[in-house]
C-alpha cells in the first residue's frame, strides 16, 4: 500500500482525532453547565456579540442554518437565549442572551484555564497551533 494512503499519514485523520479528543475533554466541564460542546460554541459567540444575527453566528462557527437552527431552539428552550425578528428587517433573526445565559458565562469562566491545563502545552505552543489551524481553515475555505 502506498504510504500516502495510510490512515496515520492523513492530516484529515489527525485533525479528526484531535477534534474528537478535544470535544471529549470538554465534556465533563460542560456537563456541569448542562450544555453540549456545540451549544458552548454558540454561547461563546453570543458572550462576545450579544444580539448577533443568526447568519453571523453561522458564519463565525462555520455552520449552516440546518445545523444551527436546532442548536438555537434547544438553547431557547433551556431559557438561555431569545430569538427575535429584527425591527429593521423582519427577515433577519437576532439572538440575545437571557439573564440566565449571561449568568452561565460567569459559571463558564474557568473552562479555558482547565482546558489549557489538560492540553499540557505552553501558551506559546497553543497560540502557534491555533494560528496554524486558523490559517489552514482559511486556505481550505478559499479553495
Amino acid at each position: 500500500m502506498s504510504d500516502g494512503l495510510r490512515l496515520e499519514s492523513q492530516l484529515c485523520f489527525a485533525l479528526h482525532a484531535a477534534s474528537r479528543a478535544m470535544t471529549r475533554a470538554y465534556q465533563p466541564l460542560l456537563e456541569e453547565l448542562d450544555i453540549t460542546y456545540p451549544q458552548y460554541l454558540v454561547l461563546l459567540t453570543l458572550w462576545e456579540e450579544d444580539g448577533a444575527r443568526v447568519s453571523r453566528i453561522g458564519q463565525r462557527l462555520h455552520l449552516d442554518s440546518a445545523t444551527l437552527t436546532p442548536l438555537l431552539k434547544r438553547l431557547e428552550a433551556r431559557g438561555l437565549i431569545d430569538r427575535r425578528r429584527s425591527s429593521a428587517d423582519e427577515r433577519v433573526v437576532e439572538v440575545f442572551l437571557t439573564a440566565e445565559g449571561k449568568r452561565l458565562r460567569r459559571k463558564a469562566r474557568d473552562i479555558p484555564g482547565a482546558m489549557f491545563r489538560k492540553a499540557g502545552l505552553s501558551s506559546a505552543e497553543l497560540s502557534r497551533l491555533r494560528g496554524e489551524l486558523q490559517a489552514l481553515t482559511r486556505k481550505l475555505l478559499e479553495s
